[in-house]
């Protein structure tokens, strides 16, 4: 066979996918459907970052921008996909809605048959939908309820977040059952669903369920809450978002932690913000031993009570925590009234108490080694 057999019996034979013959050859795809749509697409992404170019050099205001940018990437994409059936149908010919008709009888071939209920390909596609409505639907509910409302009736934060969560997942789950009816999954057979269960647990769910169960237990008991500073072993940060399977904290240098649910059931957890955000913040400074320690204590409250972050209401503490091998060690202990500020709010005292000593004169010592040689005959 010489290559010009081997071009046509590639590129010119009609394609086979299994037993259906189409009605084009692979060289007729490439010319007809896919250089069309790989320049269709590099023109998209041109005209997407020439648009960008225009509008950053323009006087729009940047959330208009964002909008026209929006808006342009939709109508773009819409295109991109009207093309996509119209090259699809040219490619296809006549015969489109045979194979459409052939495409959505495979889809709806049942590829699992328990009892009335009949899952196929295209209630596996279906849930896809079913489950972003359900999302959707559980997110606008929880931002139904006024916070003014609950304030009202006086429930605290922590009672606000479980009402908010427990209605957004209680919507959630209904829509997606709903759903799931829509698409033709019979839910009426609760030993299919607990038996498909058994079986995902068996299989090595038992992680998800367990954390499933934890992300319930956190909701209703509330040890932690949306915008609690938290310390879970190493993280410290901000819980950003309780899901039903897994935590996002926040940290200090914007890194999004993901910590499983079981972790924050089974573990110990600093809530720094449990019921209160104010936290003390502690600085350790020493001074020489020749110093006036009541003017320095005197220095180290006016400093405490100086601090942007303090919290007024409360008093500071100034102690002499012990008489170190260079020095005398005083601890500040300042009421700030965000955790939030804990490390601002440590390196200000710091910083100023710096600046105090250096203007005032006190020394702060530091570790030396004396090193003295007596005089005699060395062999």
């Amino acid at each position: 066979m010489d290559y010009s057999d081997i071009f046509r019996t590639i590129f010119l034979a009609p394609l086979v996918i299994g037993v259906i013959e189409l009605p084009f050859t692979l060289l007729e795809f490439i010319l007809k459907f896919f250089l069309p749509m790989f320049f269709l697409f590099i023109g998209y992404r041109l005209l997407n970052v020439l648009l960008r170019r225009i509008l950053g050099k323009s006087k729009i205001k940047e959330d208009i921008q964002k909008n026209i940018l929006l808006w342009t990437r939709r109508i773009l994409r819409l295109g991109l996909l009207l093309l996509l059936f119209i090259l699809g149908g040219r490619l296809l010919g006549a015969r489109i809605f045979e194979y459409i008709k052939m495409f959505t009888t495979a889809l709806n071939k049942p590829i699992i048959d328990a009892g009335n209920t009949k899952i196929s390909f295209l209630t596996i596609i279906l849930i896809i939908p079913v489950y972003i409505i359900a999302s959707w639907a559980g997110k606008t509910s929880r931002g139904l309820i006024s916070p003014d409302l609950m304030n009202r009736f006086g429930f605290d934060a922590a009672r606000q977040f479980s009402i908010s969560s427990l209605l957004r997942y209680g919507v959630m789950i209904s829509v997606f059952l709903i759903g799931l009816s829509i698409i033709g999954v019979n839910l009426s057979s609760i030993t299919v669903i607990f038996g498909v269960l058994g079986i995902g647990i068996g299989f090595g769910l038992q992680g998800v369920v367990a954390n499933l169960f934890a992300g319930i237990i956190i909701i209703i008991s509330r040890p932690i809450k949306d915008g609690d500073r938290i310390l879970i072993d190493t993280y410290d940060g901000t819980v950003s978002q309780i899901r039903l399977l897994s935590t996002v904290i926040n940290t200090i240098t914007n890194e999004s932690i993901i910590i499983p649910n079981t972790k924050l059931v089974s573990e110990p957890v600093f809530n720094y913000s449990y019921s209160d955000r104010s936290i003390r913040v502690t600085n350790k400074i020493g001074v020489a031993y020749n110093t006036d320690l009541d003017f320095v204590m005197k220095l180290l409250e006016e400093i405490a009570s100086a601090n942007p972050y303090a919290d007024l209401s409360r008093k500071n503490e100034i102690r002499v925590e012990k008489f170190g091998a260079s020095g005398i060690e005083f601890v500040v202990i300042t009421w700030i009234k965000d955790v939030k500020d804990k490390f601002t709010a440590h390196h200000w005292t710091n910083l100023e108490i710096w600046r105090v000593f250096r203007v005032k004169g006190i020394e702060i010592p530091f570790t030396q080694l004396d090193l003295h040689i007596r005089e005699g005959n060395f062999t």
